[in-house]
C-alpha cells in the first residue's frame, strides 16, 4: 500500500508538472531524492499519461489534422485566435508536428546511444531551474517587444517546428530545463510570438515524442527480462492520477496564459531553484 501511495504522489507530480513550465523530470528527480527512486520506464510512462490529457482535450484538432493528412474532407478545426483552419492549413501544421518530433526522435535515440543517463543528485536540477527562471524571463521580454514591433505571430513556420524538435532534446538532457518550457520560449522566440499557438504546438508535439519513447522504454524492459521486476499495479496508479491531474493543470493553463505572462513561473522555479541549492549538503 505504501508502493501505491508513492506511485500516486508520484503521478499526481508528475501530472501538475508536466506542461506548466517548472520541469516534470526535474521534480520528479527531487521527489524521488526522497521516496526512492524509479525506473526509467516508469518516469517515461507517466509522463505518457500526462500527455494523454492532451489527447483528450485536442482530439477534435487532431482528427481534423489526421483527415486533412490523408486528403479526406475534414471538419472545421480552429487555430488559438479561434479562426478556421482549411484542410490545407491543418495539413501543414501536421506535417510540421511530423518534422519537430522527427528531429526530437533522431537526436533522442543519438543521445540514448551515447549512452547518457539521468543525473542521481539534485544540485544539476536546482542549477537548471534558476538558470532557466532567468533565461525565462528573458526569452519573454525578447519576444514581447519582438511581437510590439512586428505585431503578433500566430503562424508556426518550419524554423519554428525544426527548433521546437531540437529543444526538446535540449530539455531531456537537461533534467529542470522543462520540456514545456524550452519548446515554448524557443517558439515564442523564434517568431511565434502568440503565447497561446507556442504553446499549443509545444503541447502537441509532445504527443508522438512521450508515446514514441515510452513505447522505446517498454519495448527495451521486455527484452531485457525487466519486466517482471515492474510494478505495473504501481506504474498504472500512476499513469492515471497523471492522466487526470495533467488535464486539469492544461486546461488551467490555456485559460491563464489568455492574460498572464509566466513571469510567475520564472519566479517559482528560482525560489526552489535556491532553496535547494541552499538547503542540500554538497553533492547530493
Amino acid at each position: 500500500m505504501h508502493d501505491l501511495f508513492i506511485a500516486l504522489l508520484l503521478g499526481i507530480i508528475e501530472g501538475i508538472t508536466e506542461f506548466l513550465p517548472i520541469s516534470s523530470t526535474g521534480h520528479l528527480l527531487i521527489a524521488e531524492h526522497w521516496l526512492g527512486a524509479r525506473s526509467d520506464l516508469f518516469n517515461i510512462a507517466i509522463q505518457a499519461g500526462a500527455i494523454l490529457a492532451v489527447v483528450v482535450i485536442y482530439w477534435k484538432r487532431l482528427w481534423g489534422m489526421l483527415l486533412a493528412f490523408l486528403g479526406k474532407d475534414a471538419p472545421a478545426a480552429y487555430d488559438p485566435l479561434g479562426q478556421t483552419a482549411t484542410p490545407a492549413q491543418s495539413r501543414d501544421y501536421a506535417f510540421k508536428l511530423i518534422a519537430a518530433f522527427l528531429v526530437t526522435a533522431v537526436g533522442g535515440l543519438l543521445v540514448k546511444k551515447l549512452g547518457w543517463r539521468l543525473p542521481e543528485t539534485v544540485t544539476p536540477v536546482a542549477w537548471a531551474l534558476v538558470i532557466g527562471a532567468v533565461w525565462m524571463v528573458l526569452a519573454e521580454q525578447l519576444a514581447a517587444r519582438r511581437a510590439a514591433r512586428e505585431g503578433e505571430r500566430s503562424a508556426i513556420t518550419w524554423t519554428v517546428a525544426l527548433l521546437v524538435g531540437a529543444a526538446q532534446i535540449v530539455a531531456g538532457v537537461f533534467p529542470g530545463t522543462s520540456r514545456s518550457a524550452a519548446t515554448i520560449f524557443v517558439a515564442l522566440l523564434a517568431g511565434t510570438t502568440h503565447r497561446a499557438a507556442a504553446t499549443e504546438f509545444a503541447f502537441l508535439v509532445g504527443i508522438p515524442t512521450m508515446f514514441a519513447a515510452t513505447g522505446y522504454e517498454l519495448l527495451g524492459t521486455l527484452k531485457a527480462g525487466g519486466a517482471a521486476g515492474e510494478d505495473w499495479t504501481a506504474l498504472a496508479v500512476a499513469f492515471v492520477a497523471a492522466a487526470i491531474t495533467a488535464f486539469v493543470a492544461v486546461k488551467w493553463l490555456l485559460h491563464y496564459i489568455q492574460q498572464h505572462r509566466f513571469t510567475g513561473f520564472a519566479v517559482y522555479r528560482l525560489l526552489v531553484g535556491l532553496a535547494l541549492l541552499l538547503w542540500l549538503p554538497v553533492g547530493q
